[in-house]
This record gives structure tokens, C-alpha cells and sequence, in this order.
């Protein structure tokens, strides 16, 4: 079932933006923190990222905000 436009605007708007605006997960949030300001450090991508689990526990979230993080293209398969 195909999500209207209105309510992918409305499920954009409310998904956090940033690790610090992610609820919960906090060890996952800690590990992607240190993760990402080595990224930064380096200048480089980081080597990889595995999120894995059942619907609903925030992976394309985290996804989105690495993206964010690291100034980088993502694309979303499914």
C-alpha cells in the first residue's frame, strides 16, 4: 500500500534528525556517534555500517541520519 504525499511529509517531519534526537537505542547511538566523529576525523567515509532487526526498531532513521551526518547520498530500497 503506497503512502499518500501528505503523510510521507508528515512521517519526514516528525523522524529525528540527529543521533542526539533519536529516542532510545542508546548503546547503538553511542557506537554510530563515536563511529561518525572517526569518520570525520579521518576525512573519510566510514569503512561500513550493518543495521539489521525486525520493522519499527529505527534503521532507516539511523540511516537517514548517518547520511545526514556524513554529508553523503542515500538511497532507500525498500
Amino acid at each position: 500500500m503506497e503512502e499518500e504525499p501528505e503523510e510521507k511529509m508528515i512521517e519526514a517531519a516528525l523522524r529525528p534528525k540527529s543521533l542526539d534526537d533519536f529516542v532510545g537505542q542508546k548503546r547503538v547511538r553511542q557506537q554510530l556517534s563515536l563511529v561518525l566523529e572517526a569518520s570525520k576525523m579521518r576525512g573519510r567515509s566510514a569503512d561500513h555500517v550493518l543495521l539489521s532487526g525486525p520493522p519499527g526498531l529505527g534503521k532507516t532513521t539511523l540511516a537517514m541520519i548517518i547520511a545526514a551526518e556524513m554529508e553523503a547520498p542515500l538511497r532507500i530500497t525498500s
